[in-house]
């Protein structure tokens, strides 16, 4: 195993702000990039669904992640999605990265194909062989149609470039099975309501889109836990924390909400490129509420009130 990118603490998996006719605001990418740095958070990833890269061609997903590695200007690791439906798009994307220097690749199972963990494993050994960085695995298979088995994980595991797993099954015997089974592979949570799970069984990091808008928060409970081993207010974080994940995961509006909820800590988002639409004025209302409930709450107890 490469020694080369550690994941410890927060990694924001980035929006990716428009303007009303569909193109790219920057200049509001720009904002949001300061405002995680100066939050705290250890690391940012272009490329991902909430940046809505389903939605984006290989160019222009290009462009954002070179945009977000020179703005990140070295402060901050960024991690490059590589996720595609086409093999080859994964390894321009993953060429891509190397040549314009950032810190790792985020790699999963091309959707739909629904290949075999002996397919999904080559499929993942061409696009390290493209680039020789660091990998970041991602199981999603609610997404992707299948999930990433011990076959797969033996295979691709001999790669030393294979550092880490964002797991986001939703399945706690997979966190189990990694931390068990696979400590060679730095496990990082991707189901934010099992954070406290993740944490529990030696993970270091977090990726999660709601640090997008929330980032001190977020950042809050990675240091109660696994910084400061302090579960029982990593428990307190964590209680607060769960009504507004439940507002992100009912109704199929991860994005909107997201992109919303960055609105309301004062950034430009902008709307979604289609087919998804923005919240309505109660939705909007109620996101609202539970974030300023979620904000004052974890003030409080982080001050140890």
């Amino acid at each position: 195993m490469t020694d080369s990118l550690k994941l410890e603490g927060i990694y924001t998996p980035l929006i990716t702000p428009f303007h009303a006719d569909g193109s790219f605001d920057l200049d509001a990418l720009a904002e949001l990039v300061e405002r995680l740095v100066a939050a705290g958070v250890h690391g940012l990833i272009s490329g991902g669904s909430t940046g809505e890269n389903y939605a984006e061609t290989v160019e222009e997903r290009l462009e954002l992640a070179r945009f977000i590695t020179e703005r990140a200007a070295g402060r901050l690791p960024v991690i490059v999605g590589t996720g595609a439906m086409r093999t080859p798009d994964s390894i321009a994307l993953a060429q891509g990265a190397r040549e314009m220097g950032a810190a790792g690749l985020l790699l999963g199972t091309p959707p739909y194909s629904v290949p075999t963990e002996a397919e999904n494993a080559a499929n993942a050994l061409a696009i390290d062989a493209a680039a020789g960085l660091p990998i970041i695995l991602y199981n999603y298979p609610g997404r992707m149609g299948v999930s990433m088995g011990r076959e797969f994980l033996d295979i691709v595991s001999q790669s030393r470039n294979v550092i880490g797993i964002k797991e986001s099954s939703g399945d706690v015997n997979r966190i189990h099975l990694l931390a068990c089974d696979y400590p060679q592979i730095q496990m990082s949570c991707g189901m934010d309501d099992q954070a406290l799970e993740f944490f529990a069984w030696g993970a270091r990091s977090w990726i999660c889109a709601g640090s997008n808008f929330l980032p001190e928060e977020h950042v809050a409970l990675y240091r109660a836990c696994a910084i400061e081993g302090d579960f029982s207010k990593g428990r307190r974080i964590m209680a607060a924390m769960m009504p507004l994940m439940g507002v992100l995961e009912q109704g199929g509006k991860f994005i909107q909400c997201v992109k919303h909820g960055v609105e309301v800590s004062g950034l430009r988002a902008g709307p979604m490129r289609p087919p998804l639409q923005g919240l309505t004025a109660g939705e909007k209302a109620e996101l609202e509420t539970v974030i300023a409930a979620l904000k004052a709450d974890v003030a409080a107890i982080v001050e140890g009130k």
